[in-house]
């Protein structure tokens, strides 16, 4: 409790950008925004500015007990590196968790440095073709 005030999760709670209000009824629209926070502070790694992909997931996966908590409550860690099978083709998803209170699965696709619509394209395409 204590470092979610040092870290402002108040500000940070239901900022992340999405379109559940578009996508979810609105009680599941609701609390999937609550859900998540924008940014997320991952304090507990010691990565230098320039890291990569690789280096967060190792580090989010040795330091797991934490990184759920800045998650919070209700998350179940289901894998990394999940393999999905599309068109006889094998994609990746970086971390995989599964949320008790939104009853759904919920997909994170690790990146540094800024955002390209690609990223976004990319996470389309597989979760259109799972459901």
């Amino acid at each position: 409790m204590l470092q979610q005030i040092h870290s402002k999760l108040y500000e940070r709670e239901g900022q992340a950008v999405n379109n559940f209000q578009m996508t979810l009824p609105k009680a599941q629209s609701d609390l999937a925004r609550q859900t998540l926070k924008d940014p997320y502070v991952f304090d507990f790694l010691t990565l230098t500015e320039d890291f990569k992909e690789r280096e967060l997931e190792l580090g989010l996966i040795e330091h797991l007990e934490k990184f759920l908590l800045e998650l919070r409550q209700g998350f179940a860690f289901v894998g990394r590196q999940y393999a999905l099978t599309v068109s006889k083709q094998e994609f990746y998803l970086d971390l995989l968790f599964y949320n008790l209170e939104l009853r759904c699965f919920i997909v994170i696709d690790l990146k540094s440095g800024d955002f390209k619509p690609e990223y976004d394209g990319k996470n389309e395409f597989l979760l259109c073709r799972c459901r």
